[in-house]
């Protein structure tokens, strides 16, 4: 079986943030995978990708395949730039492999079985290759990554978005196999479309390894209650989607010492408008925006925190949350992050409504809960180590595509 992986950025473009990471880790897994299954020749993996990394473009090389992380990836050049993508190398690459593994199909070849897997939408690498594939009656698996919901359609570009769906989008993504990432982003697409079949599996993510130790190497810090301030971190790229306005409206409102970590990037632009609400609120001294900060380093970072935070408007997953629990850092989140409900199922942490002074109260609680606090600490590294297992998930993954060949 043949799985072309579709998507319009890839490693090493970590300027698009979690779903780069997601992306790479699913492959990775199942390149993985493969590997082990060699001598049934029963996976073939490859990434059809383009050059994009935000405003430039990665400095690789064109229409060859590398391997980048024992995945087999080809990248290509795009005409447009974001969130266009408009790539004809990777749609005319796609067509070949495509009419390859038609022909081998009609001599009887069933090794050579093709699904193609599509990460995210409204760029027209995602839409043009699904439109390709489904013109040769290849199945298509859509993985929209957060983008089919009705905050993603009407906060960017919204003009383009709905025109696009009434007139090609929404025939093409009744076409897909659909898979989602939580429970939350399932019911978000079904509001959307209905697609010709759904599924949820979770999202690979990637851990630091030492994290399920024993011992943290950062100690958490004392049950007993000390004059010590209360720390938070964000970690997460910086746009309007996070809801940073109002978790500084809420921290403007606690009367507890308190400490706020940003790390992450953004445009500069809202940043530099995020900054100045900070000052207005009088807020700027309580925190500390330290920037984009490494894979090797945000797991000690986050370890070093009493809490994650993220209040966004609308989040399909969250790889940071499963990240910060791995650390054994709890975290606040708003009911609109599609691990929500993992969070409250497994009690490793606070769920707040987008009301400000709901976030300020869960904000309190979470200060008071030492306890609850300790114990998340010590139990979620393992909890998360065996939920989101890769082996596992990933033979979840091939599972799915082998029930599309039947």
């Amino acid at each position: 079986m043949k799985i072309i992986q579709i998507t319009a950025s890839y490693k090493p473009a970590y300027i698009y943030g979690g779903p780069i990471q997601s992306v790479a880790k699913l492959c990775e897994a199942m390149a993985a995978l493969s590997d082990k299954r060699e001598a049934e020749s029963e996976v073939n993996l490859q990434v059809l990708t383009t050059t994009a990394n935000g405003s430039s473009e990665l400095d690789l090389p064109i229409c060859k395949p590398v391997l980048v992380d024992g995945v087999k990836v080809t990248y290509f050049k795009r005409w447009t730039k974001d969130h266009s993508h408009f790539s004809p190398g990777l749609l005319l690459n796609l067509r070949k492999e495509i009419l390859h593994c038609v022909q081998d199909d009609k001599t009887g070849d069933k090794d050579n079985k093709l699904v193609v897997h599509i990460h995210a939408w409204w760029n027209l690498v995602s839409i043009l290759s699904c439109l390709v594939a489904k013109w040769y009656k290849i199945p298509v698996v859509l993985s929209p990554r957060g983008m089919l919901t009705s905050y993603t359609q009407t906060n960017r570009n919204s003009f383009f978005k709905k025109l696009l769906h009434r007139s090609i989008g929404k025939k093409l993504l009744q076409y897909c196999h659909i898979h989602a990432t939580s429970e939350q982003e399932k019911q978000d697409i079904l509001e959307i479309v209905t697609p010709k079949s759904i599924i949820i599996i979770p999202n690979l993510v990637n851990f630091q390894l030492p994290v399920f130790s024993s011992q943290l190497a950062v100690p958490h810090k004392p049950l007993k209650v000390d004059d010590s301030p209360f720390r938070l971190i964000f970690l997460s790229r910086i746009e309007e989607k996070k809801g940073l306005e109002l978790l500084f409206d809420a921290l403007s409102l606690l009367d507890i010492d308190w400490r706020l970590t940003i790390a992450g990037s953004g445009k500069k632009e809202y940043v530099s408008g995020l900054r100045a609400k900070a000052q207005s609120l009088k807020l700027d001294h309580r925190i500390n925006w330290i920037g984009q900060v490494s894979d090797q380093d945000k797991y000690g970072l986050m370890a070093k925190h009493d809490i994650l935070v993220l209040t966004s408007f609308n989040e399909n997953f969250a790889n940071v949350v499963i990240e910060s629990l791995s650390a054994g850092t709890p975290v606040l989140v708003s009911q609109q992050v599609g691990l929500s409900d993992y969070v409250n199922e497994r009690e490793l942490g606070w769920i707040c409504t987008l009301e400000i002074n709901d976030i300020k109260e869960k904000l309190i609680n979470s200060y008071h809960a030492q306890e609850a606090r300790a114990k998340v600490r010590r139990l979620a590294p393992e909890i998360i180590r065996k939920d989101f297992d890769d082996q596992i998930l990933a033979n979840r993954y091939l599972e799915m595509y082998k029930g599309l060949m039947l």
